[in-house]
């Protein structure tokens, strides 16, 4: 089983308030997402960010989009979170980006310990 993570950044960013209660900021961003991809094998990570996360899995598994994800048939759908704002979004992604891969991997597997993709859910 797995289980959808919702994280929300507390501060200031750009000279405006960003929080979780936040109902201003809710409303005058849109959701945003961070998601890892995987190969069949499971050898191959990839972060990335999006404000459509469906739209964005459905261009990589048919590969839509040029690049690392096509070249090494990045495909599936290990791991997603949603946050508050793409700007949360594009600073989760940085700080997931940042890691060691062991620590992606027990993200991953804290959340989905069978690696199943998890694209199918969502659509």
């Amino acid at each position: 089983m797995y289980k959808v993570v919702y994280y929300g950044i507390l501060g200031t960013i750009d000279g405006r308030r960003h929080s979780e209660r936040s109902e201003e900021s809710n409303m005058a961003e849109k959701q945003g997402y961070i998601y890892i991809l995987t190969n069949v094998h499971n050898k191959v990570l990839y972060t990335g960010v999006t404000s459509d996360l469906v739209k964005r899995v459905y261009e990589h598994k048919n590969k839509l989009v040029d690049g690392f994800t096509k070249k090494y048939n990045v495909h599936k759908l290990v791991y997603f979170e949603i946050l508050d704002g793409m700007i949360n979004a594009i600073t989760r992604e940085k700080q997931i980006k940042g890691w060691l891969r062991s620590k992606k991997i027990a993200l991953i597997e804290a959340n989905n310990s069978e690696w199943k993709d998890l694209y199918e859910g969502l659509v």
